[in-house]
């Protein structure tokens, strides 16, 4: 049955299950909600965030202190006690904490810097808050003793690969709200203001919220939450959230933010025996208007590109290319909205830097822009339109991405996506469309699937693409399969499809025993099988992976690995400029071992080392990681890979050193700096960044940047330059 046969035949049937088994799924889910409710009390002005918990308005704010465990033991009461108090007024919610703790010299927190994975490595508590109500999304706050910061979207519960990228996970977005923080004698409180104008939300006087809170207490490696999440999950898991309820006529204000930026610097490029010097200087402007409580309209004008931002030094290997993250603001807020189906990265049907950068991460001015996103009633709406510069010899292009989906009882969605590039001129155009639909039946089993088409000028067939996925996960399993089928002509220029004219089945099967003794809270064993055919079902790439890991108490890791590969060379691979390894079928196996230590220790080690034969030859991995958090002030790391190769062809090595300092005067101010070496590249990159934040959604950034080539005998700075940012949001 060819591709589109089998989606004219699934999506319907799947539509049609949603509408005659989901009603008891819906009320099943919802009934849960109703064990954990609270009502927040409207207050004419809100308290003064400063961390102490002593304003006379908190007297009037429902209580919360029962907290239920999810590890190490679930279901029993939190060992610590935890309060959590809610105001509001028309503007803003106001959260209070008390983290009471038995053995206050205990808490661990050395954290400040803003958004930051080690907060979840220390002591913290984290809020979820669901303002459609939707059990999908919602809006994530995480702070620390210190009154570190990190915020995150979270789309379809973030479902998705629990490692790498996951678009369901919004971390990069950069909402405005504010968090003082205070260690005490008996443990540590936080107080936590969220503006209205941050949340989006339903267009309805009376509001009804989905919420939940999380603390961690890292010394017991204990996680608890008000309304219980099993095992398997996290807070991200808002169907199983609680209920806030009382909140009414809440207001956006004019719901205006206006952000323009400027940028000032002098940077010196080196080509042969010339040194050419140049100033920089830059301006624009993001604005975003709430058309309602619900939707956002977003503008660009000279679309600010991240130039504070650094990506990090990637080897590869393969024969596909390597995925880095957006960061820029304008396509960060919502950015799940435009996604579809699967979060793995064989088929990202929507891309946002194929947008304004081209396939060597040069930037193409973006002239200007405009999206559109967000919520009404069941209906989810993306929008977005893009015009870039002539740039390289090329002519501008337009870029139109529209994506629609609809919410069918709790948890499941049908949808679709339409994607236009553009030349300015007419005469080239590249178009995307896809159909896609999410069933969740139990709360444990999802089903994921989309048909997609792409449309080129010369092509017209074998242009399309499917996907398929059911997944089981509880306590005790985590289960799934799926197919993806992309033809020879799937042509998605605005997407991120690294390989085509394939077909690959995979399964997964992955029990998480535990042993309750030698130390282990889990152990992880899982095998996974991936078979990858061309389009005439010839097997072109095999991979059996088996593993075993084991989760100890105190939070360490380690983990054995064991991969069994197929690959059928077709064409000759180009891995290194002077070695090509020749067509031909190639059978190798790949050891890995992994050893993590406890990530909340002031010194830490990440270890990964990997001995495998490779294309007929042989090859070594080694990643080493040691880091310190010498106080809640300084921290470094240093990071050494290397890639050690030998084939009949020939042999080569690649060595990567990455050293980060950090240096946070407060969770306001920060200094960074990142340096960089490759050795294929011969080239040492700097980067050096202070930020302060003198308000919240305000930035002053001074960035000094430095690529220096340390080839021949006679190592030279290639680029270098200094440069001021600096950002201003203007807020009615």
């Amino acid at each position: 049955m060819t591709t589109s046969k089998v989606a004219v035949t699934l999506l319907p049937c799947i539509v049609l299950l949603l509408f005659f088994v989901g009603p008891l799924v819906h009320a099943a889910q919802h009934a849960k909600r109703e064990f954990y409710v609270i009502e927040a009390h409207r207050v004419q002005k809100g308290p003064h965030i400063d961390g102490f918990l002593d304003d006379e308005v908190w007297q009037s704010a429902a209580l919360i202190d029962q907290f239920t465990q999810q590890e190490p033991k679930e279901s029993a009461p939190a060992t610590e006690r935890t309060e959590v108090r809610i105001l509001y007024d028309a503007r803003c919610l106001f959260i209070g904490v008390y983290a009471f703790d038995s053995n206050s010299a205990g808490v661990i927190a050395t954290e400040m810097r803003r958004d930051s994975d080690r907060l979840f490595d220390e002591d913290n508590f984290q809020v979820i808050i669901d303002t459609f109500n939707d059990s999908r999304s919602g809006y994530m706050f995480v702070t620390n003793p210190l009154g570190a910061k990190l915020e995150q979207q979270i789309f379809e519960e973030a479902e998705g690969s629990r490692s790498g990228n996951n678009s369901n996970v919004n971390r990069n977005w950069d909402g405005v709200w504010a968090v003082a923080s205070r260690r005490t004698k008996d443990g540590w409180t936080a107080e936590i203001a969220i503006p209205m104008m941050t949340l989006r939300f339903r267009q309805s006087d009376l509001q009804t919220w989905g919420i939940n809170f999380m603390r961690s207490i890292r010394r017991k490696n204990e996680q608890v939450f008000w309304a219980p999440i099993p095992k398997p999950y996290t807070l991200t898991r808002v169907s199983l959230a609680g209920t806030l309820t009382g909140l009414s006529s809440l207001t956006h204000g004019m719901d205006l933010r206006i952000k323009p930026f400027i940028i000032a610097g002098v940077r010196s490029d080196r080509a042969g025996a010339e040194t050419k010097t140049s100033i920089l200087k830059d301006l624009g402007l993001d604005m975003k208007y709430g058309i309602s409580s619900g939707m956002n309209l977003d503008l660009t004008f000279n679309t600010d590109f991240a130039q504070v931002e650094v990506d990090e030094q990637q080897v590869n290997l393969t024969r596909f290319s390597l995925l880095f993250p957006e960061k820029r603001d304008f396509f960060l807020e919502n950015a799940g909205q435009f996604k579809v189906g699967t979060q793995r990265q064989e088929a990202d049907l929507f891309f946002s830097r194929r947008m304004g950068l081209s396939e060597s991460g040069q930037v193409i001015p973006i002239i200007g822009g405009a999206r559109l996103t967000g919520k009404v009633g069941r209906n989810n709406i993306a929008l977005m339109n893009i015009q870039t510069a002539e740039a390289f010899g090329q002519l501008g292009e337009n870029f139109l991405v529209t994506r629609y989906s609809r919410d069918l009882l709790s948890r499941s969605k049908v949808g679709g996506i339409f994607i236009n590039k553009e030349s300015t001129n007419g005469s080239r155009f590249n178009r995307t469309m896809a159909a896609d639909a999410t069933l969740a039946l139990r709360s444990n089993l999802l089903i994921n699937s989309f048909v997609a088409k792409t449309s080129t000028p010369g092509i017209t067939k074998g242009d399309m693409a499917f996907y398929g996925r059911i997944g089981w996960r509880d306590a005790a399993w985590n289960l799934y399969a799926e197919y993806l089928d992309i033809q020879d002509n799937f042509n998605a220029e605005v997407g991120f499809v690294p390989r085509r004219g394939i077909r690959t089945s995979r399964f997964h099967i992955g029990p998480t025993p535990r042993p309750k003794k030698y130390h282990i809270r889990m152990v992880e064993p899982m095998v996974n099988v991936t078979y990858t055919t061309d389009q005439n079902n010839r097997l072109v790439t095999r991979k059996v992976h088996y593993m075993v890991g084991f989760r100890m108490e105190n939070g360490t890791y380690i983990n054995f690995i064991y991969n069994r590969f197929l690959e059928e060379l077709d064409k000759p691979f180009r891995i290194r400029p002077n070695l090509t390894i020749p067509p031909g079928s190639y059978r190798f196996g790949q050891w890995v071992f992994e050893l993590n230590s406890d990530p909340s220790r002031r010194v830490y080690q990440q270890f990964r080392y990997s001995p495998q034969t490779f294309f007929g030859g042989l090859r070594k991995d080694l990643d080493a990681t040691v880091g310190i958090r010498a106080s809640s002030q300084f921290a470094a790391e240093v990071q050494y890979k290397r890639n050690d190769v030998k084939l009949p062809g020939g042999a080569f090595e690649v060595n990567v050193g990455i050293l980060r300092l950090d240096w946070a005067f407060s969770p306001r101010m920060t200094l960074r700096s990142l340096v960089q070496y490759n050795s294929s590249t011969h080239e040492i990159s700097t980067n050096i960044r202070f930020n302060f934040i003198y308000r919240p959604g305000s930035d002053l950034y001074v960035v000094y940047k430095e690529l220096r080539n340390d080839a021949g005998s006679a190592p030279f700075v290639r680029d270098r330059q200094l440069m001021l940012k600096l950002n201003y949001l203007l807020a009615r």
